[in-house]
């Protein structure tokens, strides 16, 4: 189901507040006017993001949109210090974005980076009255409070991090592909919107992975929300290179890339600038209208004579070798410029 591709989600997070200071005397045998021994108070847990490689999506934050870390301990006599509180580790996967939920702001782009990221530190604790004996002052009464931790609402995003965005419309053979290519079992049936959520699978080529990013259906007027446009468009933005999926058994495969090229064009101009190349897909049909789909493969490579325009079959095979080749030095390609949001 859609619901379980969760790409969003708004959470509130807090910092532990800092332990108070302790106001205590050294009460032992034969000290009968002990000076002062209160201790500190710990210091309040931090709120820390964790990238893991093993998430894909938001979904823990759907059942959990509070984290709070652990208030510092309070100090205790003998000068004993609190206890530190316990940090609030949120799991999140790589192309997590944090965005204040106020205004917008991105706080963080994690694009690929692993590790941690402290977003709150917790409040200090305060001191014990240790802290304030003097010369004048023997016997001192005071000790600080502890300082609160922090409270932030944010909103949570994923983009999908992929080298090859695989683009087109419902059932132009996105997914089959993406079978065949990888070890990626997405749904598959021959009707439009099999596809829900974007699926990743890994093309191993020599010594080189190029993850593929099957992308759901666009349909035209996606860019104004039609369909599932809008929520998924965004997922192409981290891919580095785009193939664009053009079925010939359609009547439509002269217009098709046209139409997709379009929009991409109004969600984002930077999407139109990725280095791209244009398959067409079901060349093993033979309903294909009037003329046959070798026939439309080049009339298709005729209509756009600026573009890289392939021909494959994923039933029989036909291209698919070329094809993989040619995926392989479109992310090298991509390599060489840089990739916005990728993270550091």
């Amino acid at each position: 189901m859609i619901d379980k591709f969760a790409d969003e989600a708004l959470i509130e997070v807090s910092s532990g507040s800092g332990g108070n200071g302790c106001v205590a005397f050294r009460r032992e045998k034969y000290v009968p006017l002990g000076g002062p021994s209160g201790g500190d108070g710990g210091r309040g847990g931090a709120v820390v993001f964790e990238v893991r490689r093993n998430l894909r999506t938001l979904a823990h934050l759907r059942y959990k949109q509070s984290f709070k870390a652990e208030n510092g301990r309070d100090g205790e006599g003998s000068q004993r210090y609190g206890r530190n509180g316990e940090d609030a580790v949120i799991p999140v996967p790589p192309g997590t974005v944090l965005k204040d939920a106020d205004t917008g702001e991105i706080i963080r782009d994690f694009g690929r980076q692993e590790g941690s990221f402290l977003f709150l530190k917790g409040g200090n604790g305060g001191w014990g009255n240790v802290h304030f004996k003097s010369s004048v002052t023997q016997a001192p009464r005071k000790a600080l409070p502890g300082k609160p931790g922090s409270l932030r609402r944010l909103r949570v995003e994923i983009q999908v991090l992929a080298d090859i965005g695989l683009v087109g419309f419902p059932n132009a053979g996105k997914s089959s592909l993406l079978d065949r290519f990888t070890n990626a079992r997405p749904k598959i049936a021959p009707y439009p919107f099999t596809t829900k959520i974007p699926n990743l699978g890994v093309l191993t080529l020599g010594d080189r992975d190029i993850i593929l990013a099957d992308i759901p259906g666009l349909i035209e007027g996606a860019s104004n929300g039609a369909g599932l446009g809008i929520r998924f468009l965004k997922h192409i933005s981290r891919t580095a290179a785009l193939a664009f999926l053009i079925d010939l058994s359609q009547d439509n495969y002269r217009e098709a890339f046209h139409i997709l090229y379009k929009e991409l064009e109004a969600f984002s101009p930077e999407l139109v600038k990725k280095p791209r190349l244009l398959v067409g897909s079901k060349t093993d049909l033979e309903n294909a209208g009037e003329s046959s789909p070798s026939e439309r493969l080049a009339t298709l490579q005729a209509t756009y004579p600026g573009e890289r325009v392939l021909g494959i079959s994923v039933f029989s095979g036909e291209g698919l070798a070329e094809l993989a080749a040619c995926l392989g030095a479109l992310a090298a390609e991509a390599d060489r410029e840089d990739r916005p949001g990728w993270g550091t």
